[in-house]
């Protein structure tokens, strides 16, 4: 009787290793890859973007230019778009900043940032007013809006 405990823990201590090697060896798939763009929260926007319950004045809180893609997963043009957000990101890493934000997810973000249809793009400088865009832009609309609004060549 005894045998067969010590046995049965044996296997099972066996399985159970088996089982966390294989989930480290999935976790590590692409490890070495980091996301370009970021999903951000309510809590998240007020510390990296504006606390618009501080005040009305807009103050962005980063120190890069940055783009707020709000989205939402049953919005075709969004998924249209969501491709050629993270294209954007991964082309100018270092010089922008990427951010998602799901709007079902974050309602209260979404209305204090006033975002009345999506896909809305939220273009934001280091200096100066962001301006919103709403509607599936082209790439090269995107990619204008990144030189004449950001000021990243």
């Amino acid at each position: 009787m005894n045998r067969r405990i010590v046995l049965s823990l044996i296997a099972s201590t066996l399985i159970l290793a088996t089982c966390r090697s294989e989930s480290k060896a999935d976790a590590n798939k692409g490890g070495d890859a980091k996301e370009v763009v970021v999903q951000l929260t309510n809590d998240g926007f007020k510390k990296l973007i504006f606390n618009y319950d501080a005040g009305k004045e807009w103050k962005y809180e980063g120190t890069m230019p940055a783009i707020i893609d709000f989205y939402a997963d049953w919005c075709g043009p969004c998924r249209q778009l969501s491709p050629m957000v993270e294209e954007i990101a991964k082309k100018y890493e270092g010089k922008i900043i990427v951010y998602k934000v799901n709007t079902d997810k974050e309602p209260a973000l979404s209305k204090s940032m006033g975002i009345s249809g999506l896909p809305s793009l939220l273009f934001i400088p280091v200096n100066g007013a962001p301006q919103m865009s709403m509607g599936l832009l082209s790439r090269e609309s995107l990619l204008k809006a990144i030189t004449d609004v950001l000021l990243v060549k």
